[in-house]
């Protein structure tokens, strides 16, 4: 399938470490508040990979990103997008359960202190191509 025709039948989405309980928790407050107006990609998903590997640099893993049809945003820079989006989309995908893995990394006090840190000292945008 086509990436280019998958990601503009996404967006609005935003793409979340997976294999982290922090970002996890974080999936699951931003699937709680978005209501299914936005799709929710793991990193380490088919789908995630594909992002990263199409659209994104290699510092993909280090944050989350959210990805409307013309930019993504990484980290710092996907907080106020992400939160006008979950306000304004009237995009409508199923609700998504977000699936805990049996070996999450990230459940101690230290990586919620990392993962924070991470957030507000990563900030990336990359425009997404024109189809």
């Amino acid at each position: 399938m086509n990436i280019d025709l998958k990601i503009q039948d996404s967006v609005p989405l935003m793409i979340y470490d997976d294999e982290c309980y922090v970002c996890i928790q974080f999936a699951k407050l931003v699937n709680y508040l978005a209501k299914g107006r936005l799709y929710l990609v793991g990193h380490y998903t088919d789908f995630g990979k594909d992002l990263r590997d199409n659209f994104l640099d290699s510092n993909a893993l280090k944050m989350f990103w959210f990805i409307d049809s013309k930019t993504a945003y990484g980290g710092r820079a996907a907080i106020s997008p992400l939160f006008s989006a979950i306000l304004n989309s009237s995009e409508s995908f199923p609700k998504k359960k977000i699936q805990k893995k049996n070996t999450l990394r990230c459940k101690s006090p230290a990586a919620v202190f990392f993962r924070s840190a991470s957030l507000l000292t990563n900030s990336k945008k990359i425009k997404i191509p024109n189809n």
